[in-house]
């Protein structure tokens, strides 16, 4: 993690958003080579940066495991 402005808003790496989730780390880098993941909030380098709270929703918002937007309740 990465101190951000707001220090009870860190940013997280690749590794960090990995263990927030409770994924692997090649989860959290697929999300994103599939476009998944939200775009990063900064860099370090040539890292990417999420700050938690970007990542918490996202994860709160999105659809869980299984979910096809081709198929409806029925």
């Amino acid at each position: 993690m990465i101190n951000s402005d707001d220090p009870d808003d860190p940013y997280l790496e690749i590794v960090d958003i990995a263990e927030h989730l409770g994924v692997k780390v090649a989860s959290v880098r697929r999300y994103r080579a599939r476009g998944g993941l939200p775009d990063p909030d900064g860099r370090a380098g040539q890292s990417p940066l999420w700050l938690r709270s970007t990542i918490t929703t996202w994860a709160r918002d999105r659809p869980g495991q299984g979910w096809r937007k081709d198929r409806t309740n029925t």
